[in-house]
């Protein structure tokens, strides 16, 4: 991990994602890049005097990064579409990871679908980090969410690649498909016959586990299995939670090989309800 691209509004939720890109700037002695998009679609003159007043704080926090943290940062400024001009600024630079803070959460909860973060999520060709948490440390513990597909071996390869498992400690989750138990005693299954298929299936499962993370050279890895009794996305922050995660790690897609214009459901639902910090990596191109 060697350049990071934090997108900036200059809220308190872009604070956020600036503050957790000068902690792993620090961790990784990765460059900071600061980008914030002015909106293009208004009169000239509020875009020259937005230029001119984000330029200000652009400038002062890049020096407070340089001279108090001792990183290397630089800043841009673009005019256009948010989510346009973060994936551009991010190709152009070649980027190892783009930081984004929180979506703004609405009063109905659950839209997510559409927000500039989404967006980005969704068309980006490289890992995206949501900071949703306030920082307070170096990433201790980490939690990989796998499906056992394509996408979350490319979510393997990124922890990897980014030097992530060489700096915390590092699990894989995966939650295998177990039907909730109110549906088998509805099948009029008796208590002892619903452990032996729940205990079947996970032996199952902890066979597909150890092939896959074999296949990806991290059999020493820790492993979790839990089944599906609730929602993928609950039992995953609630796995996160069992080991004080602090972010968790996603492909943007899984097993239901969705078109590339759509996330994942499991990816989409963990990025409107979580807390913890989220890595979304997206799927390799394909040769």
């Amino acid at each position: 991990m060697k350049s990071l691209l934090v997108a900036t509004d200059f809220s308190e939720r872009s604070d956020r994602a600036i503050r957790r890109a000068t902690l792993l700037a620090r961790t990784y002695d990765a460059a900071v890049m600061l980008i914030h998009i002015v909106d293009d679609d208004q009169p000239k003159r509020l875009i020259k005097a937005e230029e001119q007043a984000a330029s200000k704080l652009l400038e002062e926090q890049a020096r407070s990064l340089r001279e108090i943290d001792g990183l290397e940062c630089e800043f841009r400024i673009a005019l256009g579409d948010p989510f346009e001009k973060i994936m551009q600024i991010g190709r152009e630079e070649d980027v190892d990871l783009v930081i984004i803070g929180p979506h703004r959460r609405q009063i109905l909860k659950d839209v997510f679908v559409g927000t500039t973060a989404e967006r980005i999520i969704r068309t980006s060709d490289r890992p995206v980090l949501m900071a949703n948490a306030v920082p307070a440390g170096a990433y201790r513990q980490i939690l990989i969410a796998t499906d056992l597909s394509d996408c979350s071996g490319d979510a393997l390869r990124a922890a990897v690649g980014l030097d992530l498992i060489k700096k915390s400690d590092v699990s894989v989750l995966h939650v295998f498909d177990a039907p909730p138990t109110g549906l088998m005693n509805r099948a009029s299954l008796s208590d002892d016959q619903i452990q032996d298929y729940l205990y079947n299936e996970e032996q199952r499962a902890s066979l597909d586990l150890l092939a896959f993370l074999v296949e990806h050279d991290l059999r020493s890895v820790p492993s979790i299995l839990k089944p599906a009794i609730s929602s993928v996305e609950e039992v995953i922050l609630s796995a996160a939670r069992e080991i004080s995660a602090e972010v968790i790690i996603i492909g943007s897609r899984g097993k239901t090989g969705l078109a590339k214009t759509l996330l994942g459901s499991t990816a989409e639902k963990l990025l409107c309800v979580s807390d913890h910090d989220i890595l979304v990596v997206p799927p390799r191109l394909q040769d």
